[in-house]
């Protein structure tokens, strides 16, 4: 059964296709994909095997959201592999190595690493069967970036494809730098915010019952606040199973909703641009990563309208993203990219002036390149003085949840202490 129904906003689904291969033979096997229309997947099919699609099918979404559930169980390649693959390959095509054999050698001189063989393989056996490099790569966007699938378009068709594998492999060096940085950033704040957490389960599972023990025995009148934490304690004792599973499902639920509802992950790219802290770190890290990707696509060759919809397509920031559709249908009426930048809204005004600027010298690819340095310096500061920044907020936490129990546990102690001096001197 052949589909052509429009889906009407971009979902991830899952196919199941046939394709007759120019050699006579016919391909089939299931594809996942997030697209618009089921037309767009037979173009696809159609432009990655140079053959003709005889059966396309779209399969129930439950059967898509099974075989998303494979794609997680699968181990991902990691991109300092890919950045290590696409660098070997540029480096051995441009000293004059034969396609076959240099992927021969990746895989003779990786065989201690999966990945990068892996890699190689199926490329080798994708050439082999008459497939162009750009092919290979479009039927493994898992492990091709679709920025690395147009630069190994452009370098196929111009002859320059050692040159844009060595500009693919620094692009994807330079994003695991990126995303270092923000790990990096946030490894003290978790560390911190889960040691508070784990202090004050310690108290609310071992601590408060002792106590709540000793109140039941000397027969304490409690304030509310002592008692309202007694039944907490008392209740997360009881139902330490269903509590934990309960946190174990929370976050799986937030998990899933951000990985696949789009509008709930926008929610939380907007609430990171709006909260202090976060909106420093966001803004430095989403700018980085679109004037990297712009810089290259335009310097490699792209005309402006493809730059911003690969771009678009790359990013996985949904603030930003939402603003380069926008930035991007501007520019298709017949804007500068500075001017729908600034109509639009949402980025630096300082990026904004030095692209409309560019636009206006021809030296937009030299401005993205500036630009691209600026924010991955900005990013390194911020990532530096993170720790500084969030520490007052976590010493303000940590002496909130201390005077919390001071208030609430020991000041009742210090009343049956002071009770009990008092009836003591009495009888004295």
């Amino acid at each position: 059964m052949d589909t052509d129904a429009t889906i009407g906003t971009a979902r991830m689904r899952a196919y199941y296709y046939r394709v007759l291969l120019p050699h006579g033979a016919v391909k089939q096997g299931f594809l996942r994909l997030l697209v618009e229309r089921d037309h767009s997947v037979r173009l696809r099919l159609e432009q990655q095997t140079e053959g003709t699609v005889l059966t396309l099918t779209r399969l129930p979404g439950w059967l898509a959201w099974v075989a998303g559930l494979g794609r997680w169980l699968r181990t991902p390649v990691r991109p300092e592999d890919l950045g290590g693959f696409l660098r070997d390959m540029g480096i051995m095509l441009d000293a004059g190595v034969p396609m076959m054999e240099a992927l021969q050698t990746l895989i003779e001189d990786n065989s201690g690493n999966g990945n990068v063989a892996g890699i190689a393989r199926r490329v080798r056996v994708d050439l082999a069967a008459g497939m162009r490099i750009p092919h290979s790569f479009a039927r493994h966007p898992d492990v091709f970036p679709e920025t690395v699938r147009n630069l190994a378009e452009i370098g196929d068709e111009s002859g320059a494809l050692p040159r844009m594998l060595l500009e693919s492999a620094a692009h994807v060096e330079r994003l695991i730098d990126i995303r270092r940085d923000i790990r990096t950033a946030m490894i003290y704040p978790a560390l911190a915010l889960l040691s508070i957490l784990g202090v004050g389960f310690f108290w609310l599972y071992y601590v408060v019952p002792n106590l709540a023990q000793l109140f039941k025995q000397l027969q304490a009148k409690l304030p509310p606040l002592t008692q309202w934490l007694i039944d907490v304690s008392d209740t997360l004792v009881q139902s330490l199973g269903l509590v934990a599973l309960a946190l174990v499902l929370l976050t799986a639920l937030l998990v899933w909703l951000y990985r696949s509802v789009t509008g709930f992950r926008q929610a939380c790219h907007e609430l990171a641009h709006r909260v202090p802290i976060l909106r420093t770190l966001s803004t430095a890290s989403g700018m980085a990563f679109i004037s990297e990707h712009l810089s290259l696509l335009v310097r490699a060759g792209l005309d402006f309208m493809m730059s911003l919809d690969v771009l678009a397509r790359a990013t996985s920031n949904q603030y930003y993203r939402a603003r380069l559709i926008k930035v991007r249908d501007g520019v298709a009426r017949g804007e500068g990219i500075g001017a729908a930048m600034r109509r639009v809204g949402g980025f630096p005004p300082m990026a904004v002036r030095m692209i409309a600027v560019g636009e206006e010298s021809g030296s937009l690819d030299k401005q993205l390149d500036r630009l691209s340095v600026e924010y991955r310096k900005r990013l390194d500061v911020v990532v530096k003085s993170l720790g500084e920044i969030i520490k007052p907020a976590l010493i303000l936490l940590a002496g909130g949840l201390f005077i919390f129990l001071i208030v609430a546990l020991l000041l009742p102690v210090y009343d049956l202490v002071r009770q009990s001096v008092t009836q003591s001197l009495g009888v004295g």
